[in-house]
């Protein structure tokens, strides 16, 4: 009985998950903001990856992140904020 006991907040733990695999979403100034660029990476292997820094409507420096994927099309990996100053 004292194994159930112990076991049961594990067992209803296992059933929860969060989804860490939420993708980014464009923002203005985004390569890929309007869709993807219509020109395509034809010299770049699949894999290659691609940054973008802009600064956004409130004035913070932001860098992209992209990889290339095998359809030639980019995917929004990360997005960071980045201090304009050391």
């Amino acid at each position: 009985m004292k194994i159930w006991i112990a076991l049961l907040p594990i067992a209803l733990l296992a059933g929860c998950s969060t989804d860490n695999t939420a993708e980014l979403q464009p923002i203005p100034g985004s390569i890929t903001y309007h869709g993807q660029p219509r020109t395509k990476l034809t010299r770049s292997p699949p894999g290659s990856v691609v940054y973008n820094s802009f600064y956004d409507s409130t004035g913070s420096k932001l860098r992209e992140t992209y990889i290339l994927q095998p359809d030639r099309t980019l995917k929004l990996t990360r997005r960071e904020v980045v201090p304009d100053f050391p």
